[in-house]
């Protein structure tokens, strides 16, 4: 279990001088669990994301708990962090432009989690990385993988950010607006794709958490809903909503 509580989120270095923008979130993330975090813009949804696996931006500090099985995240030295990341704990974001490394080629970068999780030699991994691109619905999968991102389209970049993801059959798997920087055509294969993923995991698919301001892309996707506003989580309720809504701009 992904269990949060009283995460909260100071920029200027968590000083008394700093500014407060999470203010003690609380909720648990089950494995396969559909959990969705909606809210405006700056309400500190990507900030609780990436505070989860100790992705804050410089000037910021998170203090409370994230206990994952029962191992504290928040203060493990990086070192331990890394082992994590993409094990038990992988994150999807909105901008392929920044979570693709623009000078290396995409099949190296698939490669690395194979090689850093599972132990496989360069050349499995660089096998296994084709296999997940394929695995993504991307043509030529082995001329992708020789590709650099600058020569993909964001749609196909985003395939290859879920291929990363999925890579070691994390438990949990945070998706940070993965899909609004793309067009309504792409956006649906997108998330026709990750449905279509998720199944495949077998009896115990991970644990979701969806961030996002679509509430049509909510009620697709999620089983629960935790609304935020202002750095506070201000409703938790099933995820029904009727598929016309589009937006939560409250």
């Amino acid at each position: 279990m992904l269990e949060v509580a009283g995460l909260r989120v100071m920029v200027d270095g968590g000083t008394a001088t700093g500014t407060q923008l999470v203010a003690g979130v609380d909720f648990r993330l089950r494995p396969g669990e559909r959990l969705g975090l909606i809210g405006p813009s700056g309400a500190g949804k990507s900030l609780t994301a990436l505070a989860l696996s100790g992705l804050l931006p410089r000037g910021c500090a998170a203090s409370g708990s994230v206990r994952l099985d029962g191992t504290e995240l928040l203060g493990l030295p990086e070192r331990a962090l890394r082992r994590v990341r993409g094990r038990d704990l992988a994150q999807v974001f909105q901008d392929t432009t920044t979570a693709l490394n623009p000078l290396t080629r995409v099949g190296r970068q698939l490669a690395e989690p194979f090689r850093r999780h599972r132990g496989m030699t360069a050349r499995a991994a660089a096998r296994a990385a084709v296999d997940m691109l394929d695995l993504v619905g991307l043509p030529q999968p082995a001329a992708t993988a020789r590709s650099a991102p600058a020569q993909l389209s964001g749609g196909q970049r985003q395939r290859v950010c879920l291929a990363m993801a999925l890579a070691c059959l994390p438990r949990f798997l945070v998706l940070d607006e993965p899909t609004s920087a793309l067009d309504v055509t792409v956006q649906a294969e997108i998330l026709d794709l990750l449905e279509r993923l998720l199944e495949q995991e077998g009896s115990f698919p991970p644990g979701m958490l969806f961030i996002t301001h679509d509430l049509t892309v909510v009620s697709r996707m999620c089983e629960r809903v935790l609304v935020m506003d202002a750095g506070r989580i201000v409703e938790d309720t099933p995820a029904r909503m009727p598929a016309h809504s589009a937006v939560a701009e409250s």
